[in-house]
């Protein structure tokens, strides 16, 4: 044994003889007196009934602290040992974890055996230092026509995918990861249903997950499982970036991890905003979104970010801040998933803030003219289903009317294809021609 490895095995030792003790429970935390720590150290509580409890600092006053535990608080009882487990919560990260589905702290959960790793690395990082960041100047291509030729994204790119519920997130979402040519791929989903994790994997993934990470938090999990559980993601694709690599890293949903925090944060007393949200919750947003991006010298991550529309109010202040986050935004339409448009993209309503970076003068000049034709169709949808519109006396007009079919065929594409980028940009032409 080296050296350093006894200094480690004493510091360990040191702080194991020292504990403190449970002082109260609620729904959701635990309070505790005793020690000394930091918001984030990781406390590990001794339970009478046997078991260890790992949980997080997230409130320390001048007498006590409160931890908010990965797993739940029944069990716990007041007068319980608790220890400093580390300063920070560290996850093990490396090649082991590819073709993996685990949990946020990086335990397997699909039966295919532990994974083996030496690395390891903290899923609280500072976001990409702003002078630091690459400029987005490269196509990401999605294999999806309504996106690589309409709202045409970049490497590097945040994007959010704003939708209800059931109008077709999860396999808009299975569309971009299948179609993309990313060598490296972790997909988070935080706080969906249990149902949904293998349907995913099975239905819109096809089951390959040669080049992917999934870290599932489901509905049932608790509330730091469900919010760390994003940041852990974000901290493997860190890793890949790290070595070079260009990442796609998808997150469904942003909503379920901020509901995740309101509890958190609610439980502490915080003063809840619109809807509930204390301010933490929109903190949290930009420290977990800015980590994405192009890093001078190192890889990339492309993410994607769903966003769970209550009630289909585009006002609601999770998906408005996310917004303002972003470098785009893919909004997603019941209408025209009523009207079996899949995928349901409101092409009108959705932007890419770097599209006129990636793109040549020709395609924006294409998916201009697209976009303004669809337009007119929609100004005029009612004067033309009545009859009241008379041909000639708007050209621009009557040109839309002639290729509304071909538009929609257009913005259509089965949740099985992928289409070549190259392909896209033909299609996009002839109907423009």
């Amino acid at each position: 044994m080296t050296l350093s490895e006894v200094r480690e095995r004493l510091k360990q030792d040191i702080q194991e003889a020292i504990f403190a003790k449970v002082i109260g429970i609620d729904a959701s935390t635990v309070e505790i007196v005793g020690l000394n720590p930091s918001l984030g150290d990781i406390i590990r509580i001794e339970a009478s009934n046997g078991e260890e409890k790992l949980s997080m600092v997230i409130s320390v006053k001048q007498e006590s602290f409160r931890v908010s535990p990965f797993g739940f608080v029944e069990g716990i009882k007041i007068g319980d040992r608790a220890y400093v487990q580390s300063s920070n919560l560290r996850i093990p990260v490396g090649e082991a974890l590819l073709g993996r589905v685990v949990d946020p702290l990086m335990k397997p959960i699909d039966d295919a055996g532990p994974i083996y790793t030496t690395t390891y690395a903290s899923i609280m990082q500072e976001p990409i230092d702003a002078m630091k960041r690459g400029l987005i100047d490269e196509k990401f291509k999605v294999g999806v026509k309504s996106i690589d030729g309409l709202l045409t994204t970049g490497i590097g790119q945040k994007v959010g995918i704003f939708a209800g519920s059931g109008v077709g997130k999860s396999t808009l979402m299975g569309m971009i990861v299948r179609g993309s040519q990313s060598p490296i791929k972790v997909v988070a989903l935080i706080g969906e249903r249990g149902r949904e994790v293998p349907e995913f994997i099975e239905k819109n993934l096809g089951g390959d997950l040669t080049d992917t990470v999934v870290v599932v938090a489901t509905s049932d999990d608790s509330s730091l499982m469900r919010k760390y559980g994003a940041f852990s993601a974000m901290s493997v694709a860190e890793y890949f970036k790290s070595q070079g690599r260009d990442v796609l890293f998808i997150m469904d949903s942003v909503t379920r991890f901020a509901m995740a925090q309101r509890e958190i944060g609610l439980a502490l007393g915080e003063p809840p905003t619109s809807k509930g949200y204390p301010p933490s919750s929109l903190t949290l947003l930009a420290q977990l979104m800015e980590r994405a991006g192009k890093e001078e010298g190192k890889g990339s991550i492309t993410a994607f970010f769903t966003v769970l529309i209550e009630g289909d109010d585009m006002s609601d202040p999770i998906a408005d801040q996310s917004r303002s986050i972003l470098d785009g935004h893919i909004v997603l339409s019941r209408e025209m998933t009523d009207l079996g448009v899949y995928p349901p993209i409101n092409i009108l309503n959705s932007a890419s803030r770097v599209m006129n970076d990636v793109v040549d003068d020709t395609h924006l000049q294409n998916a201009m003219k697209f976009k303004r034709m669809f337009s007119l169709l929609k100004e005029n949808e009612v004067l033309i289903r009545i009859g009241a519109y008379e041909k000639g006396s708007d050209p621009e007009l009557d040109e839309a009317i002639n290729k509304k079919q071909i538009m929609e065929d257009f913005l259509k594409q089965s949740p099985i294809d992928v289409v070549e980028y190259d392909n896209t940009i033909e299609n996009l032409a002839d109907v423009c021609r």
